[in-house]
Order: C-alpha cells, then structure tokens, then sequence
C-alpha cells in the first residue's frame, strides 16, 4: 500500500525545509507503506509472544497480561484493554473501510460485490458447519464463530509475493474479506454477547443520536466527536455487547464522502485564488488572509472525514494495535502432553478443517452454484484454478479468529487449543494458497 497521496504531498512540500522530513520521515513512510511490510510487523509479534510464553520467563509473560491498569477512574486488565479498547479502534477503522466500500467501492454495485459476497458466506458457513460437527453436544460447541474469519492483512500480504496476480482477483479477495468481516462484526454482536444492560445500550444510542444530531447541524468540532464517541465504547462496555461493536458503529457513522466537490474545488478554487491575488496586489491582508481561511476551508473538505481518519489512524493500527494484540493473544505455551490433547482436541480439529477445509470448499461451490445460476459471474481475467488459489488464501484466520476465541471460552485449555489451531491453520492456508495461486497463474514470458 502507496503513502497516501495527501500524505506524501504535505510531506514534499515540508522537505523543502525541514532535513528531518527529507532524511527520516520520507524514508520511513515509504518503508512502513511497502506491501507486507505490516503484515510482517504482525507476524513478528506473534512469534515473539510464541516464543516468550515457551521460554523460562513464560510465567512472566501470561502475568504481565494479566495487571490491572487503571485509566480516568476505569480499572483493566492489560489484556483487556487491548481486547476491548485498543481493538475498538481497529473495529472503528474498518467499519470506515466498509462505509467506503459501499458508497464508492465494490460493494456500492450490486452486480460486482455478488459474487464475493456469496463467497464470503459460503465461506463462513462451510468452517462454522465443519466445526459445530466436531464439537456437538460438547461444552465447546460455542466456539463456532472462530473458524468463520478471514484476515485481510495477511491473506492480501501473501497475495502481494506473487507476481502476475489479476487486479481483479485481488479485488475479489478484498471484497470477500470485507464482506467475512462485516459477517463477523453480526456474528459477534448477536452470538458473543452476555447478558444485556438495556439502560446502557439507551444511553450508547442517545450519544449515537446526538453525534448524528450535532452532524446534522454542521458542528465540525472534533474534539465533541471524540468524547461522545469514548462514552458510547463506555455505554457498550458496560452494557453487555462487546465494546469493538461501538467501534464499527461509530466507524459507520463517519460520513464518506466530502463536502466539497472536485468539480466544486475547481470552480471555487480558481475564484479564491483570483480574489487572494486582487487582495495582494492592493495590499489589503485582511482580506488575503480571509481569502486564506475559505482556501482552507476547500482544501480540507474535498476529503471525507471517513478518508481524513482512515488516513490518519491507519498506520498506528498496523503498526502498534494489531502486533499488541497479537502480542498478547498469540503466546500459547506448548508442551508434550499439550500436544498430545491437542492432536485430540475436538476444538482443534473443528477449527484447523473449518479454516483450511471449510473455507475453499464454501467458496467455492458458493461461487460455482451463483454463477451456474445466473446470480453472479466469475472475472473475465480469472479462472477457476485462481479462484481456487484465493480460496484456500481465505482460510487464513488470524486476527479475528483470534478475537472471537477469547469471546467462546473462558477456561485455558479450550482457549489455547483454539489458537493453536488458528495459527497452525492460518500458516497452512498462507503456504497452500501461496504455491497453489503460484501454480495456477501463467509462467512469465522468458526476458530477451
């Protein structure tokens, strides 16, 4: 993923100034914005919680998650406020992603966003099906939710190593992934919530309806934004739904498209521009700098506030939220006898097959039965064998799948059976996926 291009071009102009814009922050952008730079990021947490929680100081890492932290009079653990807090802020960013797609992207037509989105609930149904097999009638059978998730940075990153990829099918796999996640977020809320306060789900819509309010009026002050949207996660969390959920509704009530126009920039712009060089030229700075004001005014408002937070937020999700939380939800301590009720676990066999299985399988036979009957249609520059490829891809679960296993169990054994498997599964799709799209896009034409 490119720096963003308002990003880059503030930047370029501060160079001209500044030696540590064009010595170390230029550079850094430009490294941290290279494809699968942050899903490495995220897979270097992962293996260093692996490997702390197997070392002599495991004992330190399991209870370093485990300090209460107190924060403006509420008191957490550690762990739980990067579950609950942290996590809301990744669940904000991509309840923005799909505002967006659905008012400009794939799944704004209907006719291009069927055949992913048919996908995408072929393939959560499929590991759902496969797990609640293996776990029938057991105390674990909850957990079915954990299987049904497709990581987008990863299976997007792995996508990234392989050369010659129709952009079409990378679209494919980003829709589908939006569409698992937008599965995901309904599971979540409607299967993994506990007993419901219905006086704080009261005051999270009140707040909700006073943000909608105070837009509604044209009050842009940010700072009111922020804290109605900290007292509706703190309404949610104290209401029984999971506090993420208020992170995608507030994500999905940022507005997504920008106030101002290309086409009105153009117009306006070259008239302000014509009346700050009349306001120079007679020396009148009042006016120029009014003339200032309404120039920022345009500026500002050709980018939605849902592309201007996005922006924002998204390197400090990649790159601090989502290795903490892989940080302190991937160190599963192993052991011989672990291992051995793994191999037996039903959890671990419902979520490896469910993920590595259930998922290609469900999207498959969903897009071949849409598209056989008419519902929806394949890519033109993408065969089956490349469909196949991305399907196996979406068994990569890391994630969410992670997150909706600390919401299915609360005993350890369950829990670290479960990620076991999440991990296992997640690096055999990457890998399965990897050499099965390598095998099923055309050799590159041979140089000279």
């Amino acid at each position: 993923m490119p720096v963003p291009a308002r990003t880059l071009g503030a930047l370029k102009l501060r160079m001209r100034a500044s030696l540590i814009a064009r010595a170390v922050q230029l550079p850094v952008l430009e490294f941290i914005h290279t494809q699968g730079v942050s899903s490495a990021v995220l897979l270097l947490a992962a293996l260093v919680a692996l490997i702390w929680a197997n070392s002599p100081w495991s004992a330190a890492y399991h209870n370093a998650w485990h300090t209460v932290v107190t924060l403006a009079g509420l008191s957490l653990s550690l762990d739980a406020w990067i579950n609950d807090a942290l996590m809301a802020v990744f669940f904000f960013l991509m309840g923005m992603e799909i505002k967006h797609e659905i008012v400009h992207g794939e799944l704004s037509s209907p006719r291009r966003a069927a055949l992913p989105v048919f996908a995408a609930l072929g393939g959560m149904i499929a590991p759902a099906l496969i797990y609640a097999a293996f776990n029938h009638g057991l105390p674990t059978a909850h957990g079915w939710g954990i299987p049904m998730a497709t990581d987008i940075a990863f299976s997007l990153g792995v996508l990234a190593l392989i050369k010659g990829v129709p952009s079409e099918l990378k679209v494919f796999l980003l829709t589908l992934a939006i569409a698992d996640d937008i599965g995901a977020i309904l599971v979540i809320a409607i299967f993994y919530t506990s007993t419901l306060h219905w006086l704080y789900l009261l005051i999270a819509a009140l707040l909700i309806a006073a943000i909608l309010l105070f837009r509604k009026i044209g009050f842009g002050r940010q700072v009111l934004y922020t804290l109605l949207g900290i007292g509706v996660w703190l309404a949610v969390l104290r209401s029984g739904v999971h506090p993420t959920i208020a992170g995608v509704a507030l994500g999905l009530l940022m507005p997504a498209t920008s106030a101002v126009s290309l086409d009105e920039f153009r117009e306006l712009g070259g008239e302000t521009m014509e009346e700050f060089r009349e306001a120079e030229a007679a020396g009148d700075w009042p006016r120029a700098n009014r003339v200032l004001g309404a120039m920022e005014y345009l500026l500002q408002n050709t980018e939605s506030p849902a592309e201007r937070v996005t922006r924002k937020l998204n390197d400090w999700v990649a790159f601090l939220v989502l290795p903490l939380f892989a940080l302190a939800n991937a160190g599963v301590t192993f052991s011989a006898a672990g291992w051995a009720s793994f191999r037996e676990s039903p959890v671990a066999w419902g979520v490896v097959l469910g993920l590595v299985l259930g998922k290609p399988v469900g999207i498959l036979a969903t897009c071949f039965l849409t598209a056989k009957l008419g519902v929806a249609e394949l890519p033109r520059s993408v065969t089956w064998s490349q469909l196949a490829g991305v399907s196996v891809l979406a068994g990569i679960g890391f994630t969410v799948s992670l997150f909706i296993a600390g919401l299915s169990f609360a005993g350890p054994d369950p829990l670290d059976a479960a990620k076991t498997a999440i991990l296992l599964a997640s690096l055999l799709a990457g890998v399965a996926g990897l050499a099965f799209l390598k095998a099923a896009l055309p050799a590159s034409p041979p140089k000279g």
